[in-house]
């Protein structure tokens, strides 16, 4: 549903304000997205998710060191998850395109393209 004539002002005066009062803040606003963002927590999940694979490779040292380890690990697979579904396939696909080089946010949403999307058997004649 479009905005009023009179909302839009309204939205346009509280943007125009909000940029005179904190330049910082409105270009921070404006220049990151849902997407970005997604991509930074990504980002995050996958060094946690390292931490917990050196914290469970401590197993000789401590039991309860590796077992949290395996929970760490558990927990920022499960983030790792649950970002890239929220990106979507197609903001995956776009992310893929945009970066030439090798990412760990790429990988992981080629990964996730795979298991969303098993190959299909070729069809007999």
């Amino acid at each position: 549903m479009p905005l009023s004539p009179d909302e839009q002002r309204i939205l346009d005066d509280i943007e125009q304000r909000l940029s005179q009062e904190d330049p910082r803040l409105a270009e921070a606003v404006s220049r990151t997205s849902l997407y970005t963002h997604l991509a930074r927590r990504i980002r995050w999940s996958a060094l946690a998710f390292l931490l917990g694979f050196l914290m469970l490779m401590a197993f000789p040292v401590s039991l309860w060191v590796a077992a949290a380890g395996f929970g760490v690990m558990l927990a920022s697979s499960l983030l790792i998850y649950r970002y890239l579904k929220q990106l979507g396939r197609d903001q995956v696909r776009a992310m893929q395109q945009q970066s030439g080089r090798f990412s760990i946010t790429g990988l992981l949403a080629r990964l996730a393209g795979r298991f969303r999307n098993p190959p299909q058997p070729p069809p007999e004649s």
